[in-house]
């Protein structure tokens, strides 16, 4: 399996508020995975780390070997790099989560912004707002 890359997302209407995620992923023999999914009713911060872990469990099916992942969240991505402790007890255990799921690959993550997560961005939005109807 080649090395896969993720630009990953969450939003929400309100926050917190009907949220949705979406993550596209490309190295694939097949092409792009593109993913929009409807989470319930959550935070930000929660829906970030929800694509971020629909992107590692993508990943860790599909027997990746590599993933470099981009969020336009800068939360994230300096909790899952170390910068920043994960101190709430409401993304504690998605903290945990990824941190685990990311153990089984070699696994990167960068900031991106929100301008270089368009496509992502869109999948989320579609998303809620689809559900949110």
């Amino acid at each position: 399996m080649p090395d896969l890359v993720a630009y990953v997302d969450g939003g929400c209407l309100g926050n917190p508020g009907p949220s949705g995620i979406g993550v596209v992923i490309s190295g694939c023999e097949s092409g792009p995975i593109r993913i929009a999914k409807w989470i319930g009713h959550q935070d930000n911060n929660v829906a970030e780390y929800a694509a971020l872990m629909e992107a590692l469990q993508c990943a860790v099916s599909l027997r990746a070997q590599k993933l470099h992942v981009y969020s336009d969240s800068q939360v994230v991505v300096r909790q899952m790099t170390g910068e920043y402790t994960c101190r709430s007890p409401r993304l504690y255990s998605l903290h945990w989560t990824c941190r685990k799921l990311a153990r089984a690959l070699k696994f990167s993550i960068s900031h991106v912004p929100r301008e270089s997560n368009v496509e992502a961005n869109r999948l989320a939005q579609s998303a809620l707002k689809r559900r949110a109807r």
